[in-house]
């Protein structure tokens, strides 16, 4: 064989070798017919949701417990009181016709007179848990400021009966304003807040009076049963015959009408006592509206 020969026969079997190596089992194509790994994703296969990184949920409660939870708290809320207001005749009425009629209002005129006196008087409305009304005068407010403020923080009602205790139907524009608007100023200096009653002294009033009454936010009111005990003296008193003459006009809604005096102070128990037995109750002043 030539040296031609030899060298031509060896180019061909290099390169058949060649050949049959680029096709081994190792470079398999992974485009066709490969099998996807666990962390590969077909085509329009949906993505799964990523695992959530929050903490574990605690257990659902279960439903006898839902059914404890459920359950509203017992109500703490006070029925609301009775609201009265005073009629035409000064009667103490329920603005709802169905409200509790076998009432009374206590009222008290011409203070603040004297400590002691005073204190029996609260002491014995507290023992009643009873409210009543201080109709006051300005002058005597001023004399004794520390009883007016007393009788409020006791939480009975402090009422204006003009400053200086006159006919108001005789006195001028200018002076009705002194009478009532000035009372009601030393009082809501007082106390804080401004008397809500006007009672005029002796009864007496007229369009007028009424008027500035009402312009200063007071409810009016004369009263519908006298105790009468304006008529007695130190020298000549009964106590019993307060509690008589109260008594003896007694109806349903009577308003009334008492003094700061010695003897009422002495009748004051057994007063609200017959009162009680009767079935009367004592109307809260705070229960009375301006409503009519």
């Amino acid at each position: 064989m030539t040296l031609t020969n030899i060298v031509r026969t060896t180019g061909i079997a290099l390169t058949l070798s060649l050949a049959l190596t680029a096709c081994g089992p190792g470079t398999e194509s992974k485009t066709a017919g490969t099998k996807p790994s666990a962390n590969q994703v077909e085509p329009g296969t949906p993505s799964p949701a990523p695992a959530s990184s929050a903490a574990p949920q605690s257990p659902a409660p279960s439903p006898s417990a839902n059914a404890q939870q459920a359950t509203p708290a017992p109500s703490t809320e006070a029925s609301q009181k009775t609201k009265y207001r005073i009629n035409s005749n000064y009667d103490v009425v329920p603005v709802d016709a169905s409200g509790e009629k076998k009432v009374v209002l206590l009222t008290f005129d011409d203070g603040p007179k004297e400590k002691a006196m005073l204190e029996s008087m609260l002491g014995t409305l507290d023992k009643h848990k009873a409210k009543a009304i201080f109709f006051m005068n300005g002058t005597r407010i001023k004399q004794h400021p520390e009883l007016a403020k007393l009788i409020h923080d006791r939480g009975q009602a402090l009422g204006n009966h003009s400053w200086d205790h006159v006919d108001l139907k005789k006195e001028n524009p200018d002076n009705l304003e002194h009478q009532i608007g000035d009372v009601v100023q030393i009082l809501e200096e007082m106390t804080g807040s401004k008397p809500r009653f006007f009672r005029p002294p002796y009864g007496s009033g007229n369009d007028a009076v009424k008027a500035k009454a009402k312009a200063h936010q007071l409810i009016y009111m004369t009263w519908s049963n006298g105790s009468m005990d304006w008529e007695m003296s130190a020298k000549k008193n009964d106590p019993d015959k307060i509690v008589a003459n109260v008594l003896e006009q007694l109806h349903p809604g009577s308003n009334i009408l008492m003094h700061e005096l010695p003897w009422t102070a002495e009748a004051l128990d057994k007063l609200l006592t017959e009162l009680e037995k009767k079935g009367y109750t004592f109307v809260d002043p705070a229960q009375i509206t301006a409503e009519s």
